[in-house]
C-alpha cells in the first residue's frame, strides 16, 4: 500500500539534492545539451517546475494542463531563462506542491492527470517523486541511475515493469537485478524472455534511458522491444 506520507518525505530530500545541485550551475551549463534528445538543461528545470504547477492543477481539481501544446509552449518559453530566474521557480514550484498536500484530504480520492490518466491522490507523491529523481540524472550534472536510491529504483521498476504487463507486443519477461530482486513484465504466459543485469541498468532500459538495455543479458530470446513512454 502507498505510504503518501513517506512518499512526500522522499520528494523534498530529492528536491533539496537537486536545488543544491543546480545551483551549482551556470548560465552556460543550463544551456548545455541534457540527456534527452532536443533539451538543453534548461528546459528540463523548466519541465520540472511546470510539472509541480501542474500537480497543483491535479491536487485542486483543475485540468492538469491546459493542453498538450500549451504545456509545450511553457516549456520553451521558460528553458532560455538564467539561472537567477531558473533556480528560484524551481524552488518555489515545488514548495507549493508540497504546501498544496498539507491540508487535511482524501487521499483515497481519484484524480485526472494527463490524457485522461487517473489515479489515486494517494500515489501523485510518487509520481512527483519520479519526475525529480529521473530528471536530475537526465541533467546529465553528475547525478546517474546508480546513485539513485534503492528503494526508489525497485519501486520505479515495478511501476514501469506493471506498464507494459499485459502488452502483447512485449513478450513474456522475467526480470531478475543482480541484488537478487525480481518482477515480470509482457503479455501473459510463463516468462520466454529472462533480462539480467543490475537494477540501475534494467530501470535505463524501462525507462529509455542510459545505454538503453545494453548493459543487460538476455536469455531465451532478444531484448524485448518496449513501446515508447
Amino acid at each position: 500500500m502507498t505510504d503518501h506520507v513517506h512518499d512526500l518525505r522522499s520528494v523534498r530530500e530529492a528536491t533539496d539534492r537537486l536545488l543544491t545541485a543546480v545551483a551549482k550551475l551556470d548560465n552556460a551549463a543550463l544551456a548545455g545539451e541534457s540527456h534527452l534528445p532536443g533539451w538543453t538543461r534548461g528546459h528540463v528545470l523548466a519541465h520540472l517546475a511546470r510539472n509541480a504547477d501542474a500537480l497543483v492543477n491535479v491536487f485542486e481539481g483543475r485540468p492538469m494542463y491546459e493542453s498538450a501544446s500549451a504545456r509545450d509552449a511553457d516549456i520553451e518559453r521558460d528553458s532560455g531563462r538564467p539561472l537567477e530566474e531558473q533556480l528560484p521557480d524551481l524552488r518555489d514550484s515545488g514548495a507549493a506542491f508540497l504546501a498544496t498536500t498539507e491540508p487535511a484530504q482524501d487521499w483515497s480520492r481519484t484524480v485526472e492527470l494527463r490524457n485522461g490518466v487517473t489515479d489515486l491522490a494517494a500515489n501523485v507523491p510518487f509520481r512527483r517523486l519520479v519526475e525529480v529523481e529521473l530528471h536530475h540524472v537526465d541533467l546529465d550534472i553528475g547525478y546517474e541511475l546508480a546513485d539513485l536510491p534503492d528503494e526508489f529504483t525497485g519501486r520505479e521498476i515495478a511501476f514501469l515493469a506493471d506498464r507494459w504487463s499485459g502488452r502483447p507486443e512485449v513478450p513474456p519477461t522475467a526480470l531478475a537485478a543482480a541484488d537478487g530482486r525480481t518482477w515480470r513484465t509482457g503479455s501473459a504466459g510463463d516468462p520466454a524472455v529472462t533480462v539480467t543485469g543490475t537494477a540501475a541498468a534494467l530501470l535505463a532500459w524501462l525507462a529509455g534511458r542510459g545505454d538503453k538495455g545494453a548493459s543487460l543479458t538476455a536469455a531465451g530470446g532478444p531484448l524485448p522491444a518496449l513501446p515508447p513512454l
